[in-house]
């Protein structure tokens, strides 16, 4: 259940952000959105909530039909009509790759009424909580990039004096459009705040989604840009755990229950099972310590949405290198920096697989340039690497199919260890069993397959 937490405040939309509407965005009439939506047909409804509900229709463009996605507002809400206008003034004037377009808007007698870009993935927590629709770790991580992105945008980058509170960070109103891309939506509630300013708040009627809400902003009214990444972070550790912000198994909230657990280093418990033996550990670890920073009880312990935004960007980064995607014949693949205390190892390596018999399952020779250590290589230089005689030459075995092949990939582990990740391959690319050699300086080899 969605619960919305408000308090009496008169919002009124703000001047500074008032533009000509009518050149930013289109003014349809009624009659326009009754017969792109078949009169609001029930089975064109894709989404409803305490303002109204939202249709898919198709709208003429020039001369092409175009779908949209329609947003009637409920004419008995009460606070329907300033949220209205605030998202019309908001989205009219701001425009970001990662903030929902809105095309226009219709204000005809009582009805009134927003429409959007359709988006073809619906939400970020359609994808979650429903069946059936699992992401993998890496979509999640460009989604919430991608979001934070457009927070960030909203915070520091709207050419407003004092940037933009959205006030309702949740991943429902985390939109993703046929690539998967995120989009953040619904901008109601949002508000124009202080920024590097004497005051650094707003006073507000507090305004809300309970279980992604400030405790701070709740108590005090006092609304400010760390209140959004307060609900950012409660949207991370959803994407993590794969639990709702508010989940009735739990004796607390998603955050506070989440948080206790990345503190005692027990992040393993938590995470959504559809992810488990998916993640990089360095990616885990980059993105649990972001989110968890994100719901700090005290707003100035939060990070800004752009140190989330290369937090993110990092854990992505670390997340791709540890993704296999395995080619024919020599592989070149640039591996991760790691750091260490006395320096740092550069991976960059040639991985040369060698094409089997005809029906041959016997494995491969892989051979694997070992680095050297390095304390500080020039920018966009490899560093010198020589092999290492013990693990140079090394046989893995595996099944390859036939008139396939195995690929492989090597990687660094803890700084010590040297594993390879070998998948055989079919004519087609198709993929069989994973399975992963290790080699350590006592030159120990073990197997696992996964």
């Amino acid at each position: 259940m969605n619960l919305t937490a408000t308090t009496k405040d008169k919002e009124t939309p703000s001047a500074s952000l008032v533009p000509d509407v009518e050149q930013s965005c289109r003014c349809f009439s009624f009659a326009e959105l009754i017969s792109a939506t078949n009169n609001f047909e029930e089975k064109l409804c894709i989404g409803r909530g305490g303002f109204g509900r939202v249709y898919k229709g198709m709208i003429l463009d020039g001369t092409t039909n175009r779908t949209y996605a329609i947003k009637r507002l409920n004419s008995l809400s009460d606070q329907g009509a300033p949220e209205f206008w605030v998202e019309v003034e908001m989205l009219s004037r701001l425009r970001h790759c990662n903030l929902v377009c809105l095309i226009g808007y219709c204000n005809d007698g009582k009805e009134m009424a927003l429409v959007y870009e359709y988006m073809h993935n619906g939400t970020l927590s359609d994808h979650l909580h429903k069946k059936g629709t699992p992401l993998t770790w890496s979509q999640r991580l460009k989604i919430c990039l991608g979001a934070a992105r457009g927070l960030d945008y909203l915070h520091t980058g709207t050419g407003t004096k004092h940037g933009v509170t959205h006030r309702d960070v949740k991943t429902s109103n985390i939109l993703l459009d046929q690539n998967f891309a995120a989009k953040i939506a619904d901008f109601g509630l949002a508000k124009i705040g202080p920024i590097n300013q004497a005051l650094t708040y707003i006073s507000t009627g507090v305004k809300g989604t309970f279980g992604y809400m400030d405790p701070s902003y709740f108590y005090t009214g006092r609304l400010t840009r760390k209140s959004d990444v307060y609900a950012f972070g409660v949207v991370l550790l959803e994407v993590l755990c794969g639990r709702p912000a508010l989940d009735e198994s739990l004796d607390e909230g998603l955050a506070v229950w989440a948080q206790d657990r990345i503190k005692q280093g027990k992040v393993s418990q938590i995470i959504d099972p559809n992810l488990k033996d998916h993640i990089s550990r360095s990616s885990l670890k980059e993105f649990s310590r972001i989110a968890a920073r994100c719901v700090l009880s005290h707003p100035n312990q939060r990070p800004t949405m752009s140190e989330v935004v290369g937090c993110l960007d990092l854990a992505l980064s670390i997340q791709k290198r540890k993704d296999f995607s395995p080619q024919r014949g020599i592989i070149t693949r640039k591996l991760w920096s790691i750091i260490s205390r006395k320096g740092y190892f550069e991976f960059n390596s040639r991985v040369a697989t060698l094409t089997p018999e005809s029906k041959g399952t016997n494995g491969e020779i892989v051979s694997i340039p070992v680095p050297t250590l390095v304390t500080d290589p020039p920018e966009g230089q490899d560093a010198n690497y020589d092999p290492l005689p013990a693990i140079h030459g090394f046989q893995i075995f595996g099944d390859a199919f036939p008139g396939g092949e195995l690929s492989a990939a090597g990687y660094c582990i803890n700084g010590t260890y040297l594993g390879v990740d070998a998948v055989p391959l079919d004519e087609n690319g198709r993929m069989g069993n994973l399975f992963t050699c290790f080699a350590n300086k006592g030159l120990l080899i073990t197997r696992r397959s996964q």
